[in-house]
């Protein structure tokens, strides 16, 4: 109680000392829009005075959409005494009962210490869409919902909730000075069969619905994508107009964040993936948004639709540095207000350890053939994308009673979760095979001492976009005379793709600078096996990866080819 008595103090110390600063923070984030034109000529008995207008505010629950609080009108006006109304009722409760329920006098309404902009256009003094959201996204407009609701500041604030929005105007109508919002004007004129449309048409349907309109769908109405300056219809109003909705910065979804490490290639194209699990629900009207700040740049994953307490991936794709380095991946989530996490993503250089410069005085007289490796592959990855529907529930309304009753239907419907399940596998096949400069070989039989040729197939299918994956870029060859470890050669991608080929990268001591490998000279008359890694195939569940081993028969060496002999 102390702290809110704190609070108010300050709160008035604002507005009467520093009345220009109300918005220095501001803790809302408006989805609003509005229109509106020119007014026709009034009569005696059905006018209204341009700035009679207000603002009627309903908390509403963001997990289920549903109302928390009794609606409070703002307005900077006195309404007359005597003013005829229909009660305090909101936009959605008219969704679920229609009728119209007639008051006259006893019409509470809060005229607040810092006046409201304008809300309702007129041709000659238009309202400013811009001072509207500057005004009700202010840290001073949630202070005072929090007030006169009951609902602490810190709860209203802290993303549970959400603010709708309706336009107000107060006019005379018949001679009886009247206050209603759009919806209720549009009922009304319903009930009277158009008459109210005849005689204040430019103000209850067109300036007043237009003076709020969301600018994305929220709570189950549109996004307005009509003309912003003609008249409109009872049902475009009750089904699109007259609303706006406010939410906090510091919202739900609470995405908690898992991430992982990463080893990467350099110049290779990679995914960087984290999981999210959502606290409360992501829906299309309240999506999720992740991004990933690398190097300087920035990824951003939006529209993430999530079910309450489920979890997926989300990723970006990148390329990496060509020189060797570590790197730090920031990631947030929805701006900030959720968790975040970071990533070390270290990127090395394959290519340092190529085999040294093979001699005709090579020996290796203890040698014996080592056991050919396996190291863990990953030929297949499955993962899925939440994604939203809307389930209409048509239901009913009746308005009025007797012979007056009549009808209209409106749509309470709700959000479903589906999911799209994908997939990826990697299969790769490699040959080993003499060089052609090895003119002595035959098939698969060489000598050594010979230059060997190591070429990869490798395919990466997927039943998910271009996004989602990669194909298969790097392959490295390791050989027996170094016992698959120690010296390594590199593939090049000599044709790109998810079905690529990778060859050997060209040997620069090969004299004609071939894609070759030298077998060394001392290798014995047996199965010389390659062994070749093929990586970085990535996915948004981590890289794909396979073994391929081929081989070539060593029988005698490139001595027995030479001949000496005295010249003649």
């Amino acid at each position: 109680m102390k702290n809110r008595l704190f609070r108010l103090l300050c709160l008035m110390l604002v507005v009467f000392l520093f009345p220009v600063s109300a918005y220095a923070n501001d803790p809302g984030e408006g989805n609003i829009d509005g229109g509106g034109g020119g007014m026709g000529q009034g009569t005696s008995s059905n006018t209204w005075t341009p700035g009679h207008d207000g603002v009627r505010v309903t908390v509403i629950r963001d997990s289920d959409n549903a109302p928390v609080s009794v609606p409070i009108d703002l307005t900077s006006i006195t309404p007359a005494v005597n003013i005829g109304h229909f009660g305090q009722v909101s936009k959605i409760g008219y969704r679920s009962n229609g009728t119209l329920t007639p008051h006259f006098g006893s019409y509470d309404c809060i005229q607040p210490d810092i006046a409201m902009p304008r809300i309702v256009s007129t041709g000659d003094n238009p309202a400013s869409i811009e001072e509207i959201k500057r005004y009700f996204c202010s840290e001073y407009a949630a202070q005072l919902v929090a007030n006169y609701t009951g609902i602490p500041y810190e709860d209203l604030i802290s993303g549970d909730y959400k603010l709708l929005l309706e336009p107000i105007a107060y006019f005379t109508f018949n001679s009886t000075k009247v206050g209603m919002t759009a919806t209720e004007a549009a009922l009304y004129n319903m009930q009277l069969g158009g008459t109210l449309r005849s005689y204040m048409g430019s103000l209850t349907h067109k300036n007043l619905p237009l003076a709020m309109f969301l600018e994305t769908s929220d709570l189950g109405y549109p996004a307005w994508s009509g003309s912003t300056s003609s008249h409109v219809s009872d049902d475009q109003i009750i089904s699109a107009l007259g609303l706006g909705i406010v939410r906090y910065k510091e919202q739900p979804p609470d995405l908690e964040v898992e991430a992982a490490d990463y080893e990467y290639r350099t110049d290779t194209e990679v995914i960087t993936a984290i999981t999210v699990t959502a606290g409360s629900r992501l829906t299309p009207d309240n999506p999720g948004r992740v991004t990933f700040s690398i190097m300087g740049s920035t990824y951003t994953v939006t529209d993430i639709v999530i079910p309450a307490g489920s979890s997926q991936v989300v990723w970006c794709k990148w390329r990496t540095p060509t020189e060797p380095q570590t790197v730090t991946i920031n990631v947030t989530c929805n701006g900030g207000s959720a968790s975040a996490a970071t990533i070390t993503a270290k990127i090395v250089d394959l290519n340092e350890s190529p085999p040294p410069n093979p001699t005709a005085r090579d020996r290796n007289d203890d040698y014996t053939l080592p056991s050919v490796p396996s190291k863990p592959q990953q030929l297949t990855a499955e993962w899925s994308v939440w994604y939203a529907y809307w389930v209409p529930k048509w239901e009913k309304c009746r308005h009025g009673s007797g012979k007056d009753r009549w009808y209209h239907w409106v749509d309470n419907g709700d959000w479903a979760y589906g999911r799209d399940y994908y997939s990826a596998s990697l299969t790769a096949s490699g040959v080993a095979q003499p060089d052609e400069k090895a003119v002595t070989a035959s098939g698969k039989t060489m000598k050594s001492g010979y230059g060997i040729n190591i070429s990869i197939n490798a395919r990466v299918s997927t039943s998910a976009p271009a996004n989602h994956t990669t194909w298969a870029q790097n392959a490295v060859s390791y050989f027996p005379e170094f016992a698959y470890d120690t010296y390594w050669r590199l593939h090049d991608r000599v044709v790109s793709g998810y079905n690529a080929t990778l060859e050997l990268k060209k040997n620069i001591y090969s004299t004609y600078y071939r894609r070759s490998h030298f077998t060394p000279v001392w290798f014995p008359n047996a199965t010389y096996t390659t062994y070749t890694y093929v990586i970085d195939a990535w996915t948004p569940v981590g890289m794909l990866s396979m073994n391929v081993t081929d081989y070539v028969t060593i029988r005698q060496s490139v001595f027995d080819d030479w001949h000496v002999a005295p010249k003649n």
